[in-house]
C-alpha cells in the first residue's frame, strides 16, 4: 500500500492541499478547544490528535480519499479542513469540515466544501454524499444546508452514537461551480 498522489484543488480564495506535518500544530489546537471540536469527537489530547492526523493521513492511502488542508490561496495560512472520509463502519461518504479560528465568518468552509464535493462527483464519480453532524452543532447544520444538503435521517454512529444525516443534492442537481483547477 502506498500513498497516493492527494490532488490539490483550487478556488477563488483558497488551496486545498494534502495534509503536511506542519498543519498538525493547527489540529491539535482545534482538537484541545472543548467548545471548538465536541462536534468532531473532541476534545483530544495532543497525543489523541496526533494519532486522528495520522489516521486522516493513511485514509488517504487506504480508501484513496481524505481530508484535504485548507489554505489562503495569499498567504498559505492554515484555515480549516474538509474532505470526505469513510472509517469502518460509516456506510458511505462522508463530506466533513472544521474551520480553525482564521476560518471562521468569511463564507471559507462553504467555498471549500463545495470544491470537496465537486471533486467528489466530477473526479472520483461518487454518486451520492451525505454530513453526518452531531445534534446541536448548528453551525454545521447551517453550512449543510447552504450547501443544499437536507436532512435525510438519524444514523447511529458506531463511535459517538446518534448523528443526523443530511443528504447533499445528487451530482446532477449540483450547481457547485467555484473550481478553477485542479493542480
Amino acid at each position: 500500500m502506498h500513498l497516493p498522489a492527494i490532488p490539490q484543488l483550487e478556488t477563488e480564495r483558497l488551496v486545498l492541499r494534502g495534509p503536511e506535518a506542519a498543519d498538525f500544530g493547527p489540529v491539535a489546537a482545534f482538537f484541545a478547544d472543548e467548545a471548538r471540536s465536541w462536534g468532531f469527537g473532541g476534545p483530544l489530547d495532543r497525543n489523541e490528535a496526533w494519532r486522528w492526523f495520522a489516521m486522516s493521513v493513511g485514509h488517504w492511502a487506504i480508501r484513496g480519499f481524505g481530508f484535504w488542508t485548507i489554505t489562503c490561496k495569499d498567504t498559505g495560512a492554515a484555515l480549516g479542513i474538509t474532505g470526505l472520509w469513510q472509517p469502518e463502519g460509516w456506510p458511505e461518504p462522508e463530506l466533513g469540515w472544521v474551520a480553525f479560528p482564521a476560518g471562521e465568518g468569511r463564507g471559507i468552509m462553504a467555498e471549500a466544501a463545495r470544491a470537496a464535493r465537486t471533486h467528489a462527483y466530477e473526479v472520483m464519480g461518487l454518486p451520492a454524499l451525505c454530513s453526518n453532524i452531531f445534534p446541536g452543532n448548528t453551525r454545521s447544520v447551517a453550512l449543510a444546508e447552504r450547501l443544499g444538503a437536507v436532512f435525510e435521517k438519524d444514523f447511529d454512529n458506531p463511535k459517538h452514537g446518534r448523528e443526523l444525516v443530511y443528504r447533499h443534492p445528487a451530482p446532477a442537481a449540483s450547481c457547485d461551480g467555484g473550481m478553477e483547477a485542479y493542480a
